[in-house]
C-alpha cells in the first residue's frame, strides 16, 4: 500500500482554512498514472483540493448550493472514502479520499488502489484504505499531543517535525508505522547490537517493567422516531487499542477476542499493519452484504508485533438485535408553551451500572427558556447556561423498572433569541443521550486476559477493559417529521 498525497488542514468553523503541510509522492503517482492508462486522473493543486474537500464534507460557505447526491437525507454514506469531482478539461474524480477530522484539524490523503480504474473493489477489501485510515489516526494522535486537541503552540511545533516524522513512518510514500504521541526527533533508547535486525520504523527500544494494555471501546449509535411508518435505526462500532510496554526488538503479542455463544459475527474487521496473520474468513464479512449464521464468529485472534507507542488493533462493526436504551418523545405546544413527555427505557442485557447517564432536550430557533413546571421520575432537571438547553441528569443507575420518565411544560420569555439550527425548527426536535457503560460491550465481545499471549523474556502484566458509549442517540419527536437518517457508522 501507498500514498499518492496527505494534506494537513486547520480551519475555524469553515473560515480561515489553510493547509498547514502536504506531501506528494512523484514515484507513487508514476505508479498511479501507469495502473489507470488513459483513466488517470491527476492530483490538483493544494487549493483545488482544499474547496473540493471542504465542499464534499459540508464546511464550505454557509450557504453553499444544495447537492442532491451529496446533501439529500436520503443519500446514505456507508463508507469512509469521499469522491472528490474534479471540473474543468478533462474532469475525473479522485477516489478514495480519506479525511478524518478532529476540532479544527483536518488530516487526508489519497492511497493508491492498485485496481483498474473502471473497477471498485469493496472498500473493506482494500489494504490500502485500512493502512491509510491508520496512518492518518495516528498523525492525528501526534499532532494532537496529550490534551487531545489542537492548540496553536504544540501544534505549530510539531508541524515543523513533519518532513522527519513522515521521513520514518512513510518513507517514499508506503507507510510502515505511526508516530508516537508526543514523540522527539531523536530515538529514546539506541539501538543495540545483536542478531535480531532493528527494523527501520521502530527508531528505538523499550526498557523497563513489561506491561501491556488492551482496551476495548464500543460506540452504539440510535434514530429512534416513535413510528410505525419509519423504522428505527442503530449501529454499533467497536475499536480494540492495545499498549505494550515489552522489551525486546521485535517481541511477539497475541490478542484474542471472543464472543459469547449466542453473539452476532463481528462485520468490516480492520486491523493495523503490525498484524504478522490473520484467518482471511475474518475480513470478508461485511455489513453491505446479508451476514449468516455460517459467518465466522471466533475466537479472533490478532497476532502482532506492537509498534512502541500506543495505537489502535483492529475495529469492527456488528449488528446487534435492540438499542440499549428506548424512548419516547412527544411535544406539543399548546398555549404559548411546549408540553413534553418522555420515556425512557433500559433494555434488560444492559448492565444497569453508569459512569453518566444524561439526556439532552436542545430548543433551538425559539427565545430563551422562561419558565421550567418539569417533573422527573429519577434523576434531576437543570437547564444550562445559555437558556436553551434542558438537561436531564438521570444519574449512574435506573430504578428497577428500568424505566424513567419525563412530564410538564417550558415556556419562553427571554428577550435575547437562542442559537439556530435548521434541524430543529418548531416541533422537529429531539433528545440527544449521552452514557457510559463500563465492563460492557453491546455485541458481547470481550478480550480475556488469560487469552492474551506475550513471547518475552519477561513475564508482562495484563491489563484489560471494555466499555459503552453513545454516539449520535438521537430519539425524536414523534408528533412531527424527523429528518431521515443519513446512514451506518462509517468505519
Amino acid at each position: 500500500m501507498s500514498v499518492r498525497a496527505l494534506w494537513i488542514i486547520t480551519h475555524e468553523k469553515g473560515e480561515s482554512v489553510a493547509v498547514q503541510f502536504s506531501r506528494r509522492y512523484p514515484t507513487v503517482e508514476h505508479r498511479a498514472k501507469c495502473l489507470a492508462g488513459s483513466r488517470y486522473v491527476t492530483v490538483p493543486e493544494d487549493s483545488t483540493v482544499l474547496q473540493l474537500l471542504f465542499t464534499e464534507l459540508g464546511l464550505s460557505d454557509p450557504v453553499k448550493s444544495y447537492m442532491a447526491l451529496r446533501d439529500d437525507c436520503l443519500h446514505q454514506q456507508h463508507s469512509p472514502a469521499l469522491e472528490l469531482h474534479l471540473e474543468g478539461p478533462g474532469g475525473g474524480v479522485l477516489w478514495p479520499m480519506l479525511a478524518i477530522s478532529q476540532g479544527s484539524l483536518i488530516l487526508a490523503c489519497l492511497p493508491l488502489v492498485e485496481a483498474p480504474p473502471e473497477f471498485r473493489p469493496p472498500l473493506a477489501s482494500l489494504f490500502s484504505v485500512s493502512q491509510g485510515l491508520t496512518l492518518l489516526a495516528g498523525l492525528q494522535a501526534f499532532l494532537l499531543g496529550s490534551k487531545g486537541k489542537p492548540d496553536s503552540e504544540g501544534l505549530a511545533s510539531r508541524l515543523s517535525m513533519m518532513p522527519f516524522i513522515l521521513l520514518q513512518v512513510c518513507p517514499l510514500g508506503t507507510p510502515l508505522d505511526t508516530p508516537q504521541p508526543g514523540a522527539t526527533s531523536t530515538p529514546a533508547v539506541p539501538t543495540p547490537a545483536g542478531t535480531q535486525k532493528q527494523p527501520a520504523w521502530k527508531t528505538g527500544l523499550y526498557r523497563g517493567r513489561a506491561v501491556v494494555n488492551v482496551a476495548l471501546t464500543e460506540m452504539v449509535r440510535s434514530m429512534q422516531y416513535g413510528n410505525q411508518s419509519r423504522q428505527d435505526l442503530w449501529d454499533v462500532y467497536g475499536t480494540v487499542t492495545c499498549k505494550c510496554e515489552v522489551e525486546g526488538v521485535l517481541p511477539n503479542v497475541t490478542v484474542t477476542l471472543t464472543l459469547p455463544p449466542n453473539g452476532s459475527p463481528l462485520l468490516d474487521v480492520q486491523v493495523h499493519p503490525c498484524v504478522s496473520s490473520l484467518d482471511a474468513s475474518i475480513l470478508t464479512a461485511m455489513s453491505v452484504e446479508d451476514c449468516d449464521s455460517s459467518a465466522f464468529s471466533g475466537p479472533y485472534k490478532f497476532p502482532f508485533s506492537p509498534p512502541l507507542q500506543p495505537f489502535r488493533l483492529c475495529s469492527y462493526t456488528s449488528q446487534v438485535p435492540v438499542p440499549p436504551v428506548l424512548g419516547a418523545y412527544q411535544l406539543k405546544e399548546e398555549d404559548n408553551q411546549l408540553c413534553l413527555t418522555v420515556s425512557l427505557k433500559l433494555h434488560e442485557s444492559v448492565k444497569n451500572v453508569f459512569e453518566y447517564c444524561e439526556a439532552h432536550l436542545p430548543f433551538f430557533n425559539r427565545n430563551q427558556i422562561g419558565h421550567v413546571d418539569i417533573k422527573v421520575t429519577s434523576g434531576q432537571l437543570e437547564v444550562s447556561k445559555e437558556k436553551n438547553l434542558l438537561v436531564w441528569v438521570i444519574g449512574q443507575k435506573f430504578p428497577k423498572t428500568r424505566e424513567v420518565s419525563l412530564e410538564g411544560a417550558v415556556t419562553f420569555s427571554g428577550q435575547l433569541p437562542g442559537p439556530r439550527d435548521p434541524l430543529c425548527t418548531d416541533l422537529t426536535a429531539y433528545i440527544k443521550l449521552y452514557f457510559r457503560v463500563p465492563d460492557m460491550t453491546l455485541s458481547g465481545s470481550c478480550v480475556d486476559q488469560h487469552l492474551v499471549q506475550v513471547y518475552s523474556s519477561a513475564k508482562p502484566r495484563i491489563v484489560t477493559s471494555r466499555e459503552l458509549l453513545s454516539s449520535e442517540y438521537y430519539i425524536w419527536n414523534s408528533t412531527d417529521t424527523a429528518p431521515v437518517s443519513s446512514g451506518h457508522m462509517m468505519l
